[in-house]
């Protein structure tokens, strides 16, 4: 089947309208018809229901709207990338979560373009799940988590360290600070039980998210406690816009890299894996653009 015709029927779908999807087809409106009656022959079922000024959606062609916006979706993706490896040695996609990103995989990725002129990069910033998903899928060469993914088919390596630190907006000891405006953030799947064990008496947060950017941007704006990490926190402690909560110890958490074992850019992924090794987590070039602007 011709993705040209999912195409066109999402664009019926869109406009509610024969006439005006051609227009943007730029195609006939038989044409148009034509397209929806070899999809409808190809499935057996009646996807719109027609009527004199509108038409809408029949039950079949809503549950048929997913599976072709995957299927066009995926086909303008992979021209994408084909085009992208025009006249270049290599493409590489790398993959992190948002957390890693601004504290660790932006400066990573910044020395990586540097070294490797002439290349192609793809980032993305994925959930966990879609780490591993990707991976699996061929889709991404490197991915970068707080968690290790474990797979037969992976090599995954702690590649370095992220520093916690607890900041407050004002000066004070751990017994105050988590009687201000406390934001708990996820910092993988073991950070929750080691979480508990390092502070038992701490009631219910005063949110919880799973972005540090979230957290950081919050607590500068209406004051709180975070835990979030010193390559990003540091230039605005520096400039006192936050305090390190007294007595209370660093926390370290590991970084790991995967990628797959039978990747056809090994070779590459293992000269970008040597060279990451050697640099240390470091806030974002936007972040320290904020804290300096904060000064």
């Amino acid at each position: 089947m011709d993705v040209k015709v999912f195409r066109t029927f999402l664009e019926v779908a869109k406009e509610k309208h024969f006439g005006r999807a051609a227009e943007n087809l730029y195609i006939t409106q038989a044409a148009v018809s034509a397209r929806i009656k070899q999809l409808e022959a190809f499935f057996d079922a009646s996807l719109f229901i027609r009527n004199r000024n509108a038409i809408k959606l029949t039950s079949a062609g809503e549950r048929l709207i997913h599976y072709a916006e995957v299927m066009v979706s995926s086909l303008e993706q992979a021209k994408f990338e084909l085009s992208l490896e025009k006249g270049k040695a290599l493409q590489l996609t790398i993959g992190g979560t948002p957390n890693i990103w601004d504290a660790y995989l932006q400066n990573c990725l910044s020395r990586v373009v540097d070294v490797f002129q002439g290349y192609s990069f793809i980032a993305e910033t994925l959930s966990r799940d879609k780490l591993n998903r990707q991976l699996l899928e061929r889709t991404l060469d490197l991915a970068f988590a707080l968690d290790p993914i474990k797979s037969d088919e992976f090599i995954c390596t702690h590649i370095s360290d992220l520093v916690l630190v607890l900041v407050s907006t004002t000066p004070c000891d751990e017994n105050s600070a988590f009687k201000q405006h406390y934001f708990y953030v996820d910092w993988g799947t073991r950070f929750a039980s080691e979480h508990a064990e390092r502070h038992p008496a701490v009631s219910a947060p005063y949110m919880r998210t799973s972005n540090g950017r979230i957290a950081l941007d919050f607590i500068l704006e209406k004051g709180g406690t975070a835990y979030l990490p010193s390559s990003v926190v540091n230039p605005f402690i520096s400039n006192g816009q936050l305090f390190k909560v007294q007595h209370v110890q660093d926390w370290t958490r590991p970084i790991y890299l995967s990628y797959r074992k039978s990747s056809t850019s090994l070779d590459a992924i293992k000269q970008v894996e040597n060279l990451i090794q050697d640099l240390t987590p470091d806030g974002s070039y936007s972040l320290q653009q904020a804290s300096e602007g904060g000064s």
